[in-house]
This record gives structure tokens, sequence and C-alpha cells, in this order.
């Protein structure tokens, strides 16, 4: 049995884009990330509130599971949404930080159908 990591961040994504990063071995950051200078990432008690607030009714995404440590001092906590602290990624995401990786379809209701986490 695999453990997951500590510190597990989550990335929503289009598989198109994500696709993309791993024929790079990176991703760069969608759109929004390019424009605000950091990839965007929630945790797992922010996750569904960012699905509904930037992605409703989208198809076609990815939830991607990221060790933060991983990522060192390029992960910054910051301050957002009513205060909460976000974590924020200065550079590219290495590919190979991902464990885990899930489909995100649209439920009946047009929520988005969130997997079981890793604990």
């Amino acid at each position: 049995m695999t453990s997951s990591p500590s510190n597990p961040i989550y990335k929503i994504c289009p598989q198109e884009l994500w696709d993309e990063a791993v024929a790079r071995g990176r991703f760069d950051g969608a759109p929004v990330d390019l424009q605000d200078g950091y990839v965007h990432f929630s945790t797992e008690a922010q996750i569904s509130e960012t699905a509904t607030r930037h992605f409703a009714g989208q198809a076609g995404l990815l939830l991607i599971a990221v060790d933060g440590n991983a990522l060192g001092s390029a992960l910054r906590w910051e301050p957002s949404r009513g205060g909460d602290l976000f974590p924020h990624l200065y550079g590219p995401l290495p590919v190979a930080a991902a464990f885990r990786v899930w489909p995100l379809p649209l439920g009946a209701d047009g929520d988005h159908v969130f997997p079981d986490l890793p604990a």
C-alpha cells in the first residue's frame, strides 16, 4: 500500500493542458496562473469552493494531487478568499510532484463530482 504525502495540495486543470504538461514534464500554468504569476492550488478543504467559483459547469477537467513538500521554497501560503491561506507555486510544477490524477466529471446537478481524497 502506498501512503500519500503529508502535505497534499490540489490543482483543477483542463485535461488538454495537463496532457501538454505531461509531455513537457512540467506544468507552467493555466491562463489565470500565467496572468497572476503563480500556479494556484487549493487544500482539500478549499477545493470544492474553488471548483464552484472558478470552474462551474466546465467539463473535461482533472483533479491533480500534488506533494506540496516536493515543491520546496517555491510554494508559498498566501491569504486569499476571506483571509484563508492558499498554496501558490512561484515557478513551474514538475509533473513528477503529482502523485494522483482523477477525472473531475460533472454530476447530474451540474456540480463536479469529487473522488475520495487520500487521508
